[in-house]
C-alpha cells in the first residue's frame, strides 16, 4: 500500500520543502495551511504561500481556522490513516489528540539548533543574539512546545552581515534537501530520536514591533544584530524629530564622538563602546527605501545632528 504524508505549513519558508517532497515523489495526500487573510486595505483575499504552491501542484488543501476542538478535522485525519505528518511553520499548535493519528507521528522542521531557540522566532533571535551558527532540527512533535526528541540537526554558519531573510532562505533550502533522506529513514522506522537536554533550552519569543527601537548606547555589534535580525519586518528603527526611520542595511564603522551623534555626511552614527554604525539603506516613515547617497540629499539629518534614545 502506498505511503500517505500530511504536510502542514504556511509561510514562504515552507514552500521549498513542500516542492521538494512533491518533486521527489513523496506522496503528499493533503496540505494544511492557515486560511486566507483579508488585506488591511480593500477586500483582497491573500492566500498563504503554501496554499499558492499547493494549488499549482494540484494538491488537496484544507484551511481550518483552528484544529483544537475541531471534530471535523480530527475525523478527517483519523480516516486518512496517514503514515506521517510533516509540519513546517504551520502557525497552529497541534492538539495532543492529533499526534496519535499517524503511524510515524508528527515531524517538525524547526529553524534552530534545538534545544536552543524553541518557539516562534528562532532565526531572528539567533541573529540578534550574535550566534555563530544556526540550523534546522528534525524533531518529533510532543505536547510541549518544541520539546520532542530530535533525529537530526543540520547546521550552517552565521556571519556578521547575514539578515533574517537571507538565513530563512538558506535554512529553507537546506531543509528541502536534507529532509529527503531524513524522511526515508523515518518512514522506514530506522531513525533514532534522541531526547533534548531540556536544561539547555532557550526560547525565541514572538517579535514585538517595539523591539525595533535602537538604543544608541548599545554596542555596534548589538545594533547591527538588531538591524539584521529584524529585517525585513518589523525592522530596526530610530526616531528623529518625531519621525520614524527604519534601517534596512548597515555596517560597523570606527568613528568617535557623542553617543547618538551623526559624524559624517553619509549618516554614520556613534554608538556605545566607542563604535559607530554606517547606514547603507534607510526608509523614512511613509517613504520608499533609499540608498544612503540618495537619502542624504533631502534629509534633515545632517552631520552634527544628535539622535536621542527616545
Amino acid at each position: 500500500m502506498p505511503k500517505k504524508i500530511i504536510f502542514m505549513g504556511t509561510p514562504l519558508f515552507a514552500v521549498p520543502i513542500l516542492k521538494s517532497l512533491y518533486q521527489n515523489g513523496f506522496p503528499v495526500s493533503i496540505v494544511y495551511t492557515q486560511p486566507p487573510q483579508r488585506s488591511n486595505r480593500g477586500q483582497k483575499i491573500n492566500k498563504s504561500p503554501v496554499q499558492n504552491i499547493a494549488e499549482i501542484l494540484n494538491l488537496e488543501i484544507r484551511t481550518p481556522e483552528k484544529l483544537k476542538n475541531n471534530k471535523e478535522e480530527y475525523e478527517f485525519l483519523k480516516k486518512l490513516d496517514a503514515d506521517l505528518a510533516v509540519v513546517v511553520a504551520y502557525g497552529q499548535i497541534i492538539p495532543k489528540e492529533y499526534l496519535e493519528l499517524t503511524k510515524r507521528g508528527f515531524i517538525n522542521i524547526h529553524g534552530s539548533i534545538l534545544p536552543k531557540w524553541r518557539g516562534a522566532a528562532p532565526i531572528q533571535r539567533s541573529i540578534m543574539n550574535l550566534d555563530k551558527e544556526t540550523g534546522i532540527s528534525i524533531m518529533k512533535i510532543e505536547e510541549k512546545l518544541d520539546n520532542g526528541p530530535v533525529c537530526n540537526i543540520h547546521k550552517i554558519k552565521l556571519y556578521k552581515n547575514d539578515n533574517s531573510q537571507d538565513i530563512s532562505e538558506k535554512l529553507s533550502q537546506l531543509a528541502s534537501e536534507k529532509i529527503l533522506d531524513d524522511l526515508d529513514m523515518i518512514l522506514d522506522g530506522k531513525s533514532k530520536f534522541l531526547k533534548q537536554d531540556h536544561s539547555k533550552a532557550t526560547y525565541a519569543k514572538k517579535i514585538l514591533k517595539s523591539e525595533g527601537l535602537i538604543n544608541w548606547s548599545d554596542s555596534a555589534d548589538n545594533i547591527l544584530g538588531k538591524i539584521n535580525g529584524l529585517f525585513p519586518v518589523p525592522g530596526a528603527y530610530f526616531l528623529f524629530e518625531g519621525i520614524r526611520y527604519k534601517i534596512l542595511k548597515a555596517e560597523i564603522g570606527n568613528g568617535r564622538g557623542q553617543i547618538g551623534e551623526v559624524i559624517s555626511d553619509h549618516l554614520e552614527i556613534v554608538c556605545g563602546k566607542n563604535q559607530s554604525i554606517k547606514i547603507l539603506e534607510i526608509q523614512r516613515e511613509g517613504k520608499k527605501v533609499q540608498k544612503i547617497d540618495e537619502f542624504k540629499l533631502g534629509s534633515l539629518i545632517q552631520k552634527g545632528s544628535i539622535i536621542l534614545n527616545a
